[in-house]
C-alpha cells in the first residue's frame, strides 16, 4: 500500500520594511476614510431636513401661454410664493431677477397679464409662505376623532370642511397647503400640523383607495 505524502507548508513570503510601511499608511487611510465618512453621515443625518417649499399650481387661460412661453423654460413658479406684491413691486422684483432686461423679454400684453395674475395671486393682500418652516419629527400620531376635531378647530372657521374632505393630495402637498392655512390665520402647532399631515396623507392621499 502506498502512502499519500504529507502535505507540504508553504513558506510564508517575508515582507520587506518598504511593504510593511505601505501597508502601514495604507491602513491608516482606510481607516481615516472609514471615519470621515461615518462623521459626513451623522452631518447630513443631524442637517437633512430642509425647510418646506411651496407649490403652485398653474394656472389655467392666457396667463399660463405667458408663463409657459416665457417663464418655465428656464424656472419654475414656485418661488413666486414667497412674495406678496403690488403690481409696482412685482415689476421691481422680475426686472431685478433678470438683469434690468424684463421689460424688454416680454411683448406688453404678455407683461400686463402676467402682472395682473401676479397682483391678484400673490399680491399685498395675501400671505407669503414662510421661508424657514421645517417639519418637525413626530413620534405620536392622530387618530380619526384627534384629526377631525382639529380640523374643525382650525379650519371651518375660513372654509366648509368639504375642501379637505373632497381634495386628494400626497403628503408633501398636504404639507404645503397646512402650511399656508396656518400664514393665513389657522391655529395650530409645529407638531399640530406635522400630525395633521401624516393623518390627511394616510386617509385623504392620491391613492385611490384612501
Amino acid at each position: 500500500m502506498t502512502r499519500d505524502s504529507p502535505p507540504q507548508r508553504t513558506q510564508r513570503t517575508q515582507r520587506t520594511p518598504l511593504q510593511k510601511n505601505y501597508f502601514r499608511v495604507l491602513g491608516v487611510l482606510c481607516g481615516g476614510v472609514f471615519f470621515w465618512v461615518l462623521a459626513q453621515s451623522q452631518v447630513t443625518a443631524q442637517f437633512g431636513n430642509k425647510a418646506t417649499r411651496p407649490s403652485v399650481v398653474p394656472p389655467q387661460g392666457e396667463v399660463r401661454k405667458v408663463i409657459l412661453k416665457h417663464c418655465t423654460m428656464c424656472h419654475g413658479i414656485d418661488d413666486y410664493a414667497y412674495n406678496a406684491l403690488d403690481r409696482a413691486g412685482w415689476l421691481t422684483l422680475l426686472d431685478a431677477k433678470h438683469e434690468n432686461k424684463f421689460a424688454s423679454m416680454l411683448t406688453t400684453s404678455d407683461r400686463d397679464v402676467l402682472l395682473d395674475w401676479l397682483t391678484v395671486k400673490f399680491g399685498p393682500k395675501t400671505k407669503p409662505f414662510p421661508r424657514a418652516y421645517v417639519p418637525p419629527e413626530i413620534t405620536t400620531y392622530f387618530s380619526d376623532t384627534e384629526a377631525n376635531a382639529l380640523t374643525a378647530r382650525a379650519c371651518v372657521g375660513c372654509h366648509n370642511i368639504d375642501r379637505v374632505n373632497d381634495a386628494r393630495f400626497s403628503p408633501d402637498r398636504w404639507r404645503v397647503v397646512t402650511v399656508d392655512m396656518r400664514e393665513r390665520g389657522a391655529k395650530i402647532t409645529d407638531e399640530e400640523l406635522e400630525k395633521l399631515v401624516e393623518w390627511l396623507g394616510r386617509t385623504k392621499g392620491t391613492n385611490p383607495n384612501q
